[in-house]
């Protein structure tokens, strides 16, 4: 079940929030509004964000009370959320409770619930979770090699995030394509994961118990040896908490570059920044790995489908990324690469085995259908 009209209102993106300037977009059918001033936090954001709904001249509603539904992506639902539900303070209680294993999110998704609850109070307030995509994934996929009781006792298992943009662009690709039931889905941002998807089903994802691993991110270290946390701490006298301060948000492309944003990284990558252009030809590296990996458990690639701010934008890192792939049937189009466009599109060349997607995904065109969906079936 899809909404029946799929028609958007109005769009609007924050970004860069905490950083020295944000960015500010704000669209409708008859106006467009783009503004850089400083958004510190997401109650900011957010409070931002309603005051342009209500504006008497740009806006599109006239009171709170017109509002519904509002639907919140949710990074990290544990072992207890696989569907979407309405929020209740139990809900809300569950998601501080996984505070420590999304610290970069569910705390500022909370804060966004709270807010939303209080700017539409008469709306229902719906979670949709990044975590239930990846609830297909088999044992053999998610378990740990771990004593069996911190599973069966404490959850500590892979649970898989970017869920909600994996699900929307796999189906898209799906469709676009016709016949094809093995893809590998690459959502690129400053949060960045790859999944591997057959029949429609994920059945294994790079995140893991937490959205910390995998990919090199904006600020995230992802994968590194678990003998490096005990050796900053009982050597170089790191604390637990200063270890994981440097992991989250010290690390990554911000860590390697001193710049956590990839615009910024490829401008400098081009000025001869080598430092910029080692960090770039390592997250292509890491990203060329996974394919692989995926291409293995996926036993054959039918095609690959790059998504999010990144994935979508940056024809040099997919160009890194699809170079030198020709074993596993990726032949990129340069030309093709090139071109920018908010549809499905086509990449690959015509000889190229595994086709090569760019897939813009729209994660809130998902949860909104997902909250319609529950919504309708309540």
């Amino acid at each position: 079940m899809v909404m029946p009209e799929n028609e958007v209102i109005c769009t609007g993106m924050i970004d860069r929030i905490g950083l020295e300037t944000s960015n500010v977009t704000f669209k409708t059918s008859s106006n467009s509004v783009e503004e850089s001033l400083p958004i510190p936090t997401h109650k900011i954001g957010l409070q931002k964000v309603a005051n342009m709904l209500l504006d008497p001249e740009k806006g599109v509603i006239k009171s709170t009370a017109e509002i519904d539904a509002v639907g919140h992506r949710v990074v990290h639902g544990g072992s207890e959320f696989s569907d979407t539900v309405k929020i209740n303070e139990k809900v809300k209680a569950k998601i501080k409770q996984l505070f420590e294993l999304a610290p970069l999110h569910n705390p500022a998704n909370l804060e966004g619930i709270n807010v939303a609850g209080e700017i539409f109070n008469s709306a229902e307030q719906i979670a949709v979770f990044d975590t239930a995509f990846h609830q297909t994934m088999p044992e053999v996929a998610y378990k740990y090699a771990i004593p069996n009781y911190l599973l069966t006792e404490n959850k500590v298992r892979v649970y898989g995030f970017h869920g909600t943009s994996h699900k929307y662009v796999s189906e898209k690709a799906i469709k676009f394509l016709e016949n094809s039931s093995k893809i590998i889905t690459i959502h690129l941002g400053n949060g960045c994961s790859m999944a591997a998807v057959k029949d429609g089903k994920c059945i294994d994802t790079t995140m893991g118990f937490s959205p910390s691993n995998g990919l090199i991110m904006g600020t995230r270290a992802g994968d590194i040896d678990q003998s490096v946390i005990f050796y900053m701490i009982k050597n170089l006298d790191y604390t637990p908490d200063e270890v994981n301060a440097v992991l989250l948000k010290q690390s990554g492309m911000l860590g390697l570059t001193g710049y956590s944003d990839l615009r910024d990284i490829e401008a400098q990558a081009e000025k001869g920044n080598k430092d910029c252009q080692l960090a770039l030809l390592m997250n292509a590296y890491r990203i060329k790995k996974t394919i692989g990996s995926y291409t293995a458990v996926l036993n054959g690639l039918d095609a690959i489908v790059f998504t999010a701010g990144i994935g979508e934008n940056s024809s040099y890192m997919r160009q890194l990324i699809c170079t030198d792939m020709d074993y596993f049937g990726i032949e990129l189009d340069k030309e093709k690469n090139q071109i920018r466009s908010k549809e499905v599109r086509e990449i690959s060349q015509s000889n190229s085995k595994a086709t090569v997607l760019v897939v813009p995904t729209d994660e809130e065109f998902e949860i909104a259908n997902q909250v319609y969906h529950l919504l309708q079936n309540s």
